[in-house]
């Protein structure tokens, strides 16, 4: 995984997207950092504490309703647990080929 490219389709994507707001953004960032610590590897294990806290977001409501509208919009795959021994599992998707698409479509402007 190349962290530099992944990051840039993610905000290329984000710029796109007039849905999204900066705390879908910072949720975003807090799951990209456990996947980083995870060596990139999917899924990856949550816990709403942690990432409630290293993406600042006080509410479960807010937090909640971030993570849907990142599942819907096709930023993640979310799985919750429904078990508070077990995190939740989150897939990170990869924007890389996205990145090249849309660099092939200016190009052709």
């Amino acid at each position: 995984m190349n962290y530099i490219k992944h990051l840039t389709g993610f905000y290329e994507k984000v710029a796109q997207d007039n849905t999204l707001n900066p705390t879908h953004i910072s949720l975003y960032l807090a799951l990209f950092q456990f996947w980083n610590f995870n060596r990139f590897r999917n899924p990856v294990s949550i816990s709403r504490d942690e990432v409630m806290r290293i993406s600042k977001i006080h509410s479960k409501a807010t937090y909640h309703k971030c993570l849907k509208n990142l599942h819907s919009s096709g930023y993640i795959d979310y799985q919750p647990s429904y078990n508070p021994f077990t995190g939740s599992q989150v897939f990170m998707l990869d924007f890389v080929g996205e990145l090249r698409v849309a660099r092939k479509k200016r190009e052709m402007i």
